[in-house]
C-alpha cells in the first residue's frame, strides 16, 4: 500500500521533527515547512494527502492558511496547537479544519486522529467517485483528477466542472449556468463564466476541448464514443 504524504507546518523545530518522527515510525512519508508561506510554496510543487498546522506562526498562521487552502483544495487538515480555549477550536473548525489536537499530546493520540482523519476522507471520496471518460470526480471531497492526475480547482471551477459534466452531451447556456452554479441572485456577467471556462481548460490540460463552445449558446461537455 502506498504510504500516505503529510506536510507538517510548525515554526518550532523540535515539534515537527517530534511529529515527523510518529509520522516515520508509522510508515508515512512526511515533509515540513517552518510557516505558512513555505508551506504554501511546498503545495504548490507537491502533494500530500494530510496536513498537520501548528495555529500560532509567524507569517501567516494556521488559521489564515487553512482559509487559503480550502479556496483550491478539501486535503484533510488537522490543527495542531499550545492553546485550549474553546474559540480556538471553533476558529479551527471553522475555517475548514477537520480535527485539532491541544499540545501536549501522545504520540498515540496524534496518530488515531490521523487515521481516523485519513480513513474517512478516503472514504468519502471512494463513496463519491464520478468517472466522465479520463475525468475523475470527487464529489465529497470536492477534488477532481483528468487521466489520473490531480486537478487544482477553485470552488466555482469545481461546480462548474461538476454541472457540465453532469449534463453531459446537453448544451448549457450562460445564462443557465450563471444560474445554477453562482445563484439566481447573482449580479455578475456572463463573462464570468467564459473566464472560468477557460480557466477550466487550461488546467486540465489535454482533456480541455471535452468542454467544448456551443456558439450562441454556451458550452457542453461531451466525451467521444
Amino acid at each position: 500500500m502506498k504510504a500516505h504524504r503529510v506536510l507538517v507546518v510548525d515554526d518550532e523545530d523540535d515539534m515537527r521533527q517530534l511529529v515527523g518522527m510518529y509520522l516515520e515510525n508509522a510508515g508515512y512519508y512526511w515533509r515540513e515547512a517552518h510557516n505558512g508561506r513555505e508551506a504554501l510554496r511546498i503545495m504548490g510543487r507537491d502533494s500530500f494527502d494530510l496536513l498537520i498546522l501548528d495555529v500560532m506562526m509567524p507569517e501567516l498562521d494556521g488559521i489564515s492558511l487553512c482559509k487559503e487552502i480550502r479556496k483550491t483544495s478539501d486535503v484533510p487538515i488537522i490543527f495542531l496547537t499550545a492553546k485550549g480555549e474553546e474559540w480556538n477550536r471553533v476558529s479551527g473548525l471553522k475555517s475548514g479544519g477537520d480535527d485539532y489536537i491541544v499540545k501536549p499530546f501522545s504520540p498515540g493520540e496524534l496518530m488515531a486522529r490521523t487515521e481516523a482523519v485519513l480513513r474517512r476522507y478516503t472514504r468519502q471520496e471512494q463513496d463519491a467517485r464520478v468517472q466522465f471518460g479520463p475525468i475523475e470526480i470527487y464529489e465529497a471531497g470536492r477534488t477532481a483528477a483528468a487521466g489520473g492526475k490531480p486537478v487544482a480547482l477553485t470552488v466555482k471551477e469545481f461546480d462548474l466542472l461538476l454541472y457540465l459534466c453532469n449534463h453531459e452531451g446537453q448544451a448549457c447556456s450562460r445564462e443557465q449556468l450563471l444560474e445554477q452554479v453562482w445563484g439566481y441572485d447573482y449580479a455578475g456577467s456572463t463573462r464570468t463564466v467564459d473566464t472560468h471556462v477557460k480557466t477550466i481548460r487550461l488546467k486540465l490540460g489535454e482533456y480541455g476541448d471535452l468542454i467544448q463552445t456551443v456558439w450562441g449558446v454556451g458550452y457542453k461537455f461531451e466525451v467521444s464514443a
